[in-house]
């Protein structure tokens, strides 16, 4: 089936298990995994680390960079799983650009679990203060060509196991 996605954006706000959802989904169907903060360049880290957000053109290279690495992965005949925010959706056009029939699983979360998630998380630069402005910048995804919605709070092997299905099904190309 040429049009049936071979990569997949696992998307939200900060906090909503991005990388824990994507990593599962990688280990379920032989994945290759693309950690999207691992893209960011130091001087966005450090603005975001001291509680800045980044605008659209501090997104423009790393979002053109994961297009790069999407398209290298998938030119190795793997699957793709890309753990990024893709909150708006010019950036997930970007993405749309770089990989046709690319999916997109949106992992959807209150304000307020996002905030009580990044409160609790160690180990990560992006502080519990700039919560907001993620869910100012979101732009839901739902509506779009190929997007799975699904609650971040569910068991993340269930989620491991909705999404599977919904991306092997080969409904979603």
């Amino acid at each position: 089936m040429p049009n049936h996605m071979r990569a997949i954006v696992v998307m939200g706000v900060t906090g909503c298990g991005k990388s824990t959802v994507a990593t599962a989904l990688c280990e379920r169907m032989g994945a290759h995994l693309i950690e999207g903060d691992a893209f960011h360049s130091e001087a966005n880290i450090r603005r975001m680390a001291s509680g800045t957000p980044l605008t659209d053109a501090d997104r423009k290279d790393w979002l053109d960079s994961l297009g790069r690495e999407l398209t290298r992965v998938l030119a190795s005949h793997e699957l793709a799983v890309l753990a990024c925010s893709a909150l708006k959706q010019r950036y997930r056009d970007s993405l749309r650009h770089a990989v046709p029939h690319l999916g997109f699983v949106f992992l959807e979360l209150s304000r307020e679990e996002a905030i009580e998630r990044v409160a609790h998380r160690s180990g990560h630069f992006m502080p519990a203060s700039l919560v907001d402005s993620q869910f100012h910048d979101l732009e839901s995804p739902v509506g779009e060509a190929r997007v799975l919605a699904v609650h971040a709070l569910d068991p993340v092997p269930t989620l491991a196991d909705q999404i599977a299905a919904w991306w092997g099904s080969g409904t979603a190309a």
